[in-house]
């Protein structure tokens, strides 16, 4: 039974898995050893929830500026936008997958070369729509987001460059485990759950968009010149529901691409979990910043999933 389990899956697994024990954690205020508590602390937190926690001199050191959060959108667009042009070539030129590229995607399914020899409708559109997620991203960390003097660790900003390489290569691994394709014209394979998921992708992006351009509108005055640095209490739009709607809409364009899919990928689905769990304890920690530091925050606001969560 062992063989079966693709690796890429066992990856987002216990990716997943990390995330869910740090959020049991923090949620319950269960503390590990003192050393290990810092070190802990240091690692799942960034930006202005880690203005609050002591740390030693030398976890400084280590230190990232949150601004350069663009260099994960800008290596996106460049890996996955490589990606996508392979895809492109196979379905209209018929060409192969590059050898290095198969031999990967091999390691991370232990499926045969033939797996990738016709590539699904539902994957040229994850690829689509992850590369328009990632441009959009990046254009708004440039030219949107107001980001303040706060940092992220190395290791974070190690795994943020390395997290948008991976997903590219999960996208195409997970072709191998899709239903065999409709003969003929590749849109013959075009269903009803890739056009409902795409519209569901098209509204949380502007959702994420909208969110995010609120956030930045309370640093900035009028004219868009930046005004304050300073962390104001978000409100208006879905920030009157939760206090991180950009990471509920996260949440749910990762959703969207499951839907594209037609919720059949299991491999797709660790994703999500990982995604929820990631989100999750990030939006824990912006919501307990914001009660602490503002008196009169909403009670009956939520952190990330509206009435739940």
């Amino acid at each position: 039974m062992l063989q079966h389990i693709a690796i890429v899956n066992v990856i987002w697994f216990l990716l997943a898995l990390c995330f869910i024990i740090a959020f049991f954690l923090y949620k319950f205020s269960l503390k590990l050893p003192r050393s290990l508590e810092r070190v802990f602390q240091n690692l799942i937190r960034y930006g202005k929830t880690k203005e609050d926690i002591k740390r030693p001199n030398w976890q400084h050191l280590f230190d990232v500026s949150k601004r350069c959060f663009y260099h994960f959108y800008a290596v996106s667009v460049m890996w996955n936008g490589l990606l996508l042009l392979f895809s492109l070539r196979s379905v209209v030129m018929s060409e192969a997958l590059p050898d290095w590229l198969i031999n990967a995607l091999w390691c991370l399914t232990g499926r045969p070369r033939d797996a990738w020899k016709e590539l699904h409708l539902s994957i040229l559109l994850l690829q689509v729509l992850l590369w328009i997620h990632s441009f959009r991203r990046l254009l708004e960390c440039l030219f949107v987001s107001v980001f303040s003097n706060g940092v992220i660790n190395v290791v974070q900003y190690a795994f943020g460059l390395g997290y948008y390489v991976l997903l590219g290569l999960t996208v195409l691994s997970i072709n191998a485990s899709l239903p065999q394709s409709v003969p003929g014209p590749l849109f013959n394979q075009l269903t009803w759950h890739q056009v409902i998921g795409t519209l569901l992708f098209i509204w949380a992006s502007l959702l994420q968009n909208r969110s995010l351009s609120l956030l930045a509108k309370m640093r900035t005055d009028s004219s868009g010149k930046v005004e304050t640095l300073a962390h104001k209490m978000p409100c208006g739009g879905w920030f009157n529901l939760v206090s991180c709607p950009h990471y509920l809409a996260e949440l749910l364009i990762y959703l969207a691409m499951s839907v594209c899919c037609g919720c059949s990928s299991m491999t797709w689905w660790l994703v999500v979990l990982y995604v929820l769990c990631n989100q999750a304890l990030a939006a824990q920690f912006c919501h307990d910043y914001y009660r602490s530091k503002f008196e009169m925050y909403p009670r009956q606001r939520k952190a990330f999933i509206p009435f739940v969560l």
